[in-house]
């Protein structure tokens, strides 16, 4: 069984329980509870966490594999739907509704229509009913959405996705009407360097992580390029692009891929009391609260940690409680 031609990033978990039992004819995406690139929700899952997922979207929109396509994954608390669905881990906020960025959710769209084509589907379903979805035979053409929250005592894939899961249905179905391959579905990133040498290209990507944006390095054609997301829709593309110009980036719109790449650039540092950190953009307050736009403009000072919870300050002001995994080092 093939795995989908979309995904950038591959790092396979070994927990998984082999071949499926069970032709797949179910979806089943999660909120993965944290804004993680690809690359992080593939190491959520390492030998001993007895969890997994098939796919994993990242914040941007780039796509990982985790386990492959024709194998049972462990992710919905349901032996009997993991034999049969693929499951996904969606990048996500911390906190309810579990919102997802734009570039999720088309992506989201995108790999849904890539896995009903590639398993002779020509309908995604989706019943808002635990029990007639369950009781439901689905035709030989036909695909299922369930979702986690019915199989276990959680929220997953919270209020923000399951409300859209009627209007994921939809438009799955009518791309898959239309006849679209999703060998043909164009991602527009966003580049905003290119570099013959490494080092170089490790520095830029520094700086641009530095600046509040998710962004990962690729191999194309012996150059190394500092790209930021991977859009479905232009304009989602052409907005990135403007928030990094007024940044101080060059950028510019490129639908070319590549092989991720690792940064070497420094060693890994850790944040600790005295560190100097931003805010990624969208970070809320340990509690869920907002923040003012002009505190992600700023460096700030780690007054106080405790676990995952920092306490920061700015000239000698405490400004917040936030999450650790949301500041950045300076």
């Amino acid at each position: 069984m093939s795995n989908s031609s979309l995904v950038c990033y591959t790092k396979l978990s070994p927990n998984h329980s082999g071949e499926r039992t069970h032709s797949i004819d179910r979806i089943t995406p999660h909120c993965v509870v944290g804004q993680l690139s690809c690359e992080t929700i593939c190491a959520c899952f390492p030998e001993g966490r007895g969890a997994s997922c098939n796919y994993g979207i990242g914040s941007d929109g780039r796509i990982s594999l985790c386990v492959d396509e024709g194998n049972r994954s462990w992710c919905s608390s349901s032996n009997a739907n993991d034999q049969r669905a693929v499951t996904i881990e969606c990048a996500s906020d911390k906190t309810e509704p579990y919102a997802m960025t734009d570039a999720v959710y088309e992506s989201l769209v995108n790999l849904c229509t890539d896995i009903c084509k590639r398993n002779g589907k020509k309908k995604l379903l989706w019943f808002a009913d635990k029990d007639k979805t369950l009781a439901y035979n689905p035709a030989s053409d036909e695909m299922v959405i369930t979702v986690h929250r019915w199989f276990a005592n959680k929220s997953c894939p919270g209020d923000w996705l399951y409300n859209r899961l009627g209007d994921l249905a939809a438009r799955v179905t009518a791309n898959l009407g239309s006849g679209q391959s999703s060998d043909n579905n164009v991602l527009y990133r966003v580049q905003t360097g290119a570099f013959s040498v490494k080092e170089n290209a490790d520095r830029m990507l520094e700086k641009v992580k530095a600046a509040g944006f998710d962004t990962y390095m690729v191999q194309i054609d012996g150059m190394y390029k500092i790209q930021v997301g991977a859009y479905s829709v232009k304009s989602n593309a052409d907005a990135m692009a403007t928030k990094l110009k007024a940044a101080g980036f060059d950028t510019f719109i490129t639908t070319q891929g590549g092989q991720a790449v690792s940064s070497t650039s420094t060693p890994t540092r850790e944040v600790t009391v005295g560190s100097t950190v931003r805010l990624k953009k969208g970070a809320k307050t340990y509690s869920g609260g907002s923040l003012a736009s002009f505190v992600y403009e700023r460096n700030h000072q780690v007054t106080q940690l405790s676990g995952d919870r920092a306490v920061i300050s700015y000239k000698g002001t405490v400004v917040a409680a936030v999450h650790k995994d949301d500041l950045i080092l300076v």
